[in-house]
């Protein structure tokens, strides 16, 4: 009898144009075509963006070619919550966190006078996708920050539906904003630590990798794929040495799969520079790391070397394993196999902590039945 509960703290779900238009005013239904075809054609314009398979939050119509490879795409559990309960079962996973393959940050708000709408018309289909069974599909719930009053309305009403997991997208200058030390995503930051969830930045487009990605030899840009990871750094340094955990000690990030060796060596980096070479952060009062432990998640999907080697530098209350359903490094339907395989040696209250009791903390889920 399996009696170890897995929760997946990265999972995918495939959520369409015309699921997101069902909750959207007729009236409004030609301008949002209009706003995602242009977000469309941008991503497939020769940039290699369209093919960034795996890297998470990646264009609908994105990465065929591992695709095709990857029969997990093809499952109706992707799209379908009765389907993807039934392959969380097969899996041996109890609760999967789900991230939208769509993202909408990067064309609601130019949806023609109808932003707000479009907005609350995209969780509300994730919502909606959730509902199958609430305690066990746990949504993100997208926060665009080109307007940041909108912003805290939507974290207070998807908080007020029971959301609770929050998805902002990794880098504001990608929108033409100011990063999130800026004082301007104050009331967002309170909203959403008023509310205890948490912000999850999931890896993905980083639009200074394009020239990269032009460059890249390689049919599914391999070359470009696991630099993506590394700039996750940029986002570690914005949140913690711009002084946002200082201010909001209580704000919650979860970093999804961004790897953990290298993350390692971040740290020990950054505190260095500190306490050895100088360098003087006025935003905050304690050394970098300090911060990182008490408010920063990681997730990661299969890593023998960062989970058996770096464990105890990260912290296991820092770390969270995910299956990655349904993209091409996913473990599925083998979940449990590979987390007997990865975790042995390790002991019984860290494995706990780092399978399910990370998890059910950060996301406040109730325990297993």
């Amino acid at each position: 009898m399996v009696t170890e509960r897995l929760v997946s703290a990265d999972s995918h779900v495939k959520m369409s144009h015309e699921e997101v238009k069902a909750h959207l005013p007729t009236r409004l239904h030609a301008a949002y075509d209009e706003a995602a075809g242009a977000y469309e054609q941008r991503m497939s314009r020769g940039t290699g963006r369209a093919n960034r398979a795996g890297a998470g939050n990646a264009n609908p119509t994105g990465g065929q070619g591992i695709a095709a490879r990857n029969s997990v795409f093809g499952r109706p559990g992707y799209a379908d919550p009765v389907e993807r309960l039934a392959d969380m079962d097969t899996d041996g996973v109890d609760v999967e966190v789900l991230y939208s393959e769509v993202s909408a940050f990067r064309y609601v708000s130019d949806v023609r006078d109808g932003i707000a709408e479009a907005v609350r018309a995209f969780n509300d289909a994730l919502h909606e996708f959730s509902l199958a069974d609430p305690s066990r599909l746990v949504v993100s719930y997208q926060v665009p920050i080109h307007d940041v009053d909108l912003a805290v309305a939507e974290v207070e009403r998807v908080a007020a539906l029971g959301a609770r997991s929050l998805q902002l997208p990794v880098f504001p200058s990608e929108f033409g904003q100011p990063d999130y030390y800026h004082e301007r995503y104050d009331p967002l930051f309170s909203a959403v630590q008023a509310a205890e969830l948490p912000v999850c930045c999931h890896i993905g487009l980083k639009t200074s990798l394009d020239e990269l990605a032009a460059r890249d030899p390689t049919p599914n840009k391999g070359v470009m794929v696991p630099m993506t990871p590394l700039m996750t750094a940029e986002a570690f340094g914005m949140f913690i040495m711009g002084g946002v955990f200082e201010r909001f000690p209580g704000l919650r990030v979860v970093f999804v799969e961004p790897g953990l060796g290298w993350v390692a060596w971040w740290l020990e980096m950054v505190d260095d520079m500190v306490q050895r070479q100088g360098y003087v952060y006025p935003a905050i009062t304690d050394l970098p790391s300090t911060y990182f432990h008490r408010n920063v998640s990681l997730t990661f999907v299969d890593e023998a070397m960062g989970l058996q080697r770096v464990r105890d530098l990260l912290g296991p209350a820092n770390i969270m394993w995910s299956s990655d359903y349904p993209h091409p490094v996913t473990s599925w339907p083998r979940s449990r196999a590979l987390v007997e395989e990865q975790f042995r040696g390790i002991p019984d209250e860290e494995r706990r902590l780092i399978v399910s009791g990370n998890a059910e903390r950060v996301w406040g889920l109730a325990p297993a039945a």
